[in-house]
């Protein structure tokens, strides 16, 4: 696929075209405003399954995202250890006569620090070459002096910001998990594909304000695409779960415009790689707390206790503040964050890690 190396500026009146409607996607797009070319599409009666690993490339589809999360750490030069969480997401924006847009967010959660820093990016690219799941070459996109690569779950991304630059390579150590067998229905909002890698093996390094360190960790990659849109009041809250007995979790509720739950989606992956669908009536979420932004002054749920199949997990914020304000790119402001993990699983306590998604909260 083309780098997408062609920079147009962008004005408020084009960038209004360019957005979603609401809120439905993880840092894309809430302004109240509809797009006459982007609505979604009928969902066909009979969709096809996923199609690894054409569909690792990107797709004509009106809305796509590949999206890193995870952790890591490394010694430093006087032998002190220093841990990170990290989020980096590109999304592919299509809306009919509208060039293809592209957007970047990337996050670096200091926890030394105690601190939470990010920077997002915006890009058109007229002359994009979207294989639409012909390609078997996998993702090649770059934004800026951002990047990722992907085939097979063999990745490299990389991606940079004021104190902080980040180079790592991902080996995924488990096949990939389709969740829902692949394919999630919004109803009236369309439909996406969604397949996740669960457990990355990640290693590289990170400069901290002008530090080399080596790191090594464990990465979790969701890809998802689909003739999908947000509508009205939608929100959701999205929990990745990787625990230390060499299983994982994805739990997704998707919230309704008076903020209750109308949808549940679960997996289960076991140390062998097998992916289970959670039953629905299993899954079952309780918040502990919440937190108030003091910049944007919205208020999120903060600590989780979740139900899953007999399962009890624990969800807890290594940070409170990790939002992201991301207007200048998508319109949006949403809460994406490395979290400690504790579960109860026949009887014994597991620890583990996670990163939570919230959207919908500042509608």
């Amino acid at each position: 696929m083309k780098t997408w190396l062609h920079r147009v500026q962008i004005t408020a009146p084009i960038l209004l075209l360019l957005l979603l409607s609401s809120c439905g996607v993880p840092g894309v797009i809430s302004q109240g405003n509809s797009l006459p070319a982007a609505q979604p599409t009928a969902t066909p009666t009979a969709l096809q399954p996923i199609h690894l690993p054409w569909d690792e490339a990107p797709h004509s589809d009106l809305t796509e995202w590949w999206y890193f999360t995870g952790h890591f750490s490394g010694k430093d030069a006087s032998g002190a250890t220093r841990s990170y969480g990290f989020e980096l997401t590109f999304f592919q924006v299509l809306r009919g006569f509208v060039p293809p847009t592209y957007i970047g967010h990337f996050a670096i959660t200091d926890i030394n620090r105690k601190q939470f820093h990010y920077l997002q990016q915006l890009q058109i690219e007229p002359n994009a070459v979207i294989p639409n799941g012909t390609s078997a070459d996998g993702f090649h996109l770059k934004i800026g002096d951002w990047f990722m690569n992907g085939l097979n779950g063999q990745d490299t991304i990389g991606a940079s910001m004021s104190g902080y630059s980040l180079q790592v390579s991902l080996a995924s150590q488990k096949p990939p998990a389709l969740h829902n067998g692949g394919l999630l229905n919004y109803g009236n909002a369309g439909f996406s594909y969604y397949y996740s890698y669960t457990h990355l093996a990640l290693k590289g390094t990170i400069t901290d304000n002008g530090a080399v360190i080596p790191i090594t960790g464990l990465a979790w990659m969701d890809h998802q695409w689909g003739n999908f849109i947000g509508v009205g009041g939608i929100g959701w809250d999205w929990f990745s779960v990787q625990l230390n007995n060499n299983t994982e979790y994805m739990i997704y509720v998707i919230r309704g415009a008076n903020g209750s739950p109308v949808s549940l989606f679960g997996t289960f992956i076991n140390a062998q790689g097998i992916s289970t669908k959670i039953p629905e009536s299993t899954l079952k979420e309780q918040v502990l707390g919440t937190w108030k932004s003091p910049q944007t002054g919205i208020t999120y749920p903060s600590g989780w206790k979740l139900q899953a199949a007999g399962t009890v997990i624990t969800i807890t914020p290594v940070l409170q503040n990790q939002e992201l304000n991301t207007t200048q790119t998508t319109g949006n402001i949403y809460w994406e964050g490395d979290c400690q993990v504790s579960a109860e699983v026949n009887g014994a306590t597991i620890p583990g890690s996670g990163y939570t998604e919230l959207t919908g909260y500042g509608a």
